[in-house]
């Protein structure tokens, strides 16, 4: 295979894609751990269980400082504070977190954010009527403010590519758990199920497989992996998705991002906020397509990526949400890495639509921390068959047909997300259900 060419560097990636207990990689080879099983399905959430999931996160903390000692660093320079683990009620839990401003474990502007999210998540639960919600707001919000605060005492950093940590605290099945009460699944919907299963089996063969995806919320690995999770467990949890610092450097970010495959990567929106450090983005860029050639290299690689660079806005004048315009340069960056990677790839348009979720600020911000406004709703995905490339540079085409080449491949890509979209809206929206399938678009709800 040759060599990998990186004359691409103005990339336009995702800045967030859907969103910390903080292991430093040396710890995690230190403790002996079985792997803690989060909640199951919320309408099975009691009190007793959070107890003890609580206590099992506890001993968790307590393992990973005893690991620490007998490996003979001593004690921790921070003892992790078990505020959030221990509350037993909402009051507990709210008053906690003013105790770790006062005692200055936590900054203030977390703190508020920390608070805005817990009453945001729990109107939205208590809005799916589930018997359960008090006990499922409690229990996923002790464990989410204690994994923000521990970052905090103790940050992760992430490397250019990142694995899901599953254990010896399982990252994925916190943020599945998390986001699960979230959805009406009554009202949420899959589009050409089938398509999904064909995507596996390329996988199975060895093959690399790119979705070119719009990008709703922070939450949407989340939403990908739950409305998957029943069909296609191995998508659902081995997709690597190509995401934004923003969801890497926030604090109530960071505990989900941790348990999802990652390509770290600056957003082209985001390059020259800070003007100074744009050669430093640009560098690292760099690292993380390599990582990303390496991966696909071996093959049997399932690669999301927003060629919007950023999540789906509404329209200021109407209101409405559509997909946001694809970027030719992504597009064919992505393929190049799919074409020179030595492997057989495949590249195919996928459709998302859950911003009632989790709408992001009506405008691209350039601060961490973006207020959040959750909400119970209906979501969809769909995927269409793929799309092929023909874009190879020759001496009939040359340099302006090459562009125009790019430019329609990129299109139709949009095009197909585009018509797909429609038809999530058309079930969710439109209140058309499963009637709102069309010949190209076969929709279903796996979980029933």
């Amino acid at each position: 295979m040759s060599a990998l060419s990186l004359p691409f560097l103005s990339c336009t990636f995702s800045s967030t894609y859907p969103f910390s207990i903080s292991l430093n990689s040396s710890f995690s080879s230190l403790i002996p751990f079985q792997r803690v099983k989060l909640f199951g399905s919320t309408s099975k959430a009691t009190t007793r269980s959070f107890f003890l999931t609580a206590r099992a996160m506890a001993e968790l903390v307590k393992d990973k400082e005893s690991g620490v000692a007998a490996a003979g660093g001593g004690k921790m320079d921070i003892e992790h504070s078990r505020t959030f683990l221990e509350a037993r009620s909402e009051e507990e839990l709210l008053s906690g977190i003013k105790k770790e401003v006062e005692a200055r474990r936590l900054p203030p502007n977390v703190a508020a954010g920390m608070e805005e999210f817990y009453r945001n998540y729990k109107n939205a639960v208590f809005q799916s009527g589930d018997p359960a919600a008090a006990e499922t707001v409690l229990s996923n919000m002790a464990v989410a403010l204690d994994l923000v605060l521990l970052d905090v005492e103790d940050p992760f950093v992430f490397q250019p590519y990142h694995k899901a940590l599953r254990e010896p605290f399982d990252y994925y099945m916190f943020g599945q758990n998390y986001i699960r009460p979230l959805i009406d699944f009554r009202n949420s919907y899959v589009g050409n199920l089938s398509l999904f299963y064909e995507i596996e089996e390329k996988l199975k063969q060895g093959h690399n497989v790119v979705l070119f995806s719009n990008h709703q919320t922070e939450a949407d690995p989340a939403v990908i992996a739950l409305l998957l999770e029943k069909t296609n467990p191995h998508i659902a949890e081995n997709l690597i998705y190509v995401a934004g610092d923003r969801v890497i450097t926030d604090p109530l970010c960071k505990p989900f991002s941790m348990g999802r495959n990652l390509i770290c990567v600056y957003s082209k929106k985001h390059m020259y906020d800070v003007p100074e450090l744009a050669d430093m983005k640009r560098k690292a860029n760099i690292r993380s397509l390599k990582e990303m050639a390496l991966l696909l290299r071996t093959g049997s690689k399932l690669v999301w990526i927003a060629p919007s660079g950023g999540r789906d806005r509404p329209d200021p004048v109407t209101g409405e949400w559509n997909p946001a315009p694809f970027d030719s340069s992504s597009v064919d960056n992505m393929r190049r890495l799919i074409e020179s990677s030595g492997a057989p790839g495949h590249m195919y348009p996928l459709a998302l639509l859950c911003y009632d979720i989790m709408p992001p600020p009506s405008k691209v911000e350039k601060e961490i921390g973006e207020r959040r406004i959750i909400s119970f709703h209906g979501a969809g995905l769909s995927v269409a068959p793929e799309v092929a490339a023909n874009c190879e540079k020759s001496e009939e085409v040359g340099c302006i047909g090459l562009c125009y080449v790019k430019d329609v491949y990129t299109q139709a890509l949009y095009k197909s997300v585009t018509e797909q979209y429609n038809v999530l809206k058309s079930a969710i929206h439109g209140k058309q259900g499963l009637e709102a399938s069309t010949a190209g678009i076969a929709l279903s709800q796996p979980w029933n």
